[in-house]
């Protein structure tokens, strides 16, 4: 069964950076696209940033610019560089394993613990 474990969140200052990892387990990773989202607090979870299979990226337009989304498909990682974060980051932050139906992207993996990422201002 599909294990995802996210690490690298914290507390920091706005215009600082983190990198947010992902270690997937249990199923082929190179078969599958990944995605990060993201639940500020008292709202909706929300899709920050996906990669194909073939490294191909997309974003949230907020995040344009100044989030990274990448892949290491020999440590079956995925990683979220974040780049001059601002207090309206602030959330907790999941990955997922998915595929994309056209440009669509339907995660179908379970939902892993996330990682809390708190910016100050």
């Amino acid at each position: 069964q599909v294990q995802l474990v996210e690490s690298g969140g914290g507390l920091v200052q706005a215009g600082e950076s983190l990198t947010l990892s992902c270690e997937i387990s249990g199923r082929i990773f190179t078969d599958y696209a990944a995605g990060w989202y993201r639940q500020p607090p008292g709202r909706q979870r929300e899709l920050v940033a996906t990669i194909s299979r073939g490294g191909t990226t997309e974003y949230l337009d907020s995040v344009k610019g100044r989030f990274t989304i990448s892949r290491d498909n020999a440590k079956n990682m995925v990683y979220l560089l974040m780049n001059s974060l601002k207090p309206e980051d602030t959330a907790a932050y999941y990955c997922t394993q998915g595929t994309f139906i056209g440009r669509d992207y339907y995660p179908n993996s379970r939902w892993g613990q996330g990682t809390q990422v708190t910016v100050s201002s």
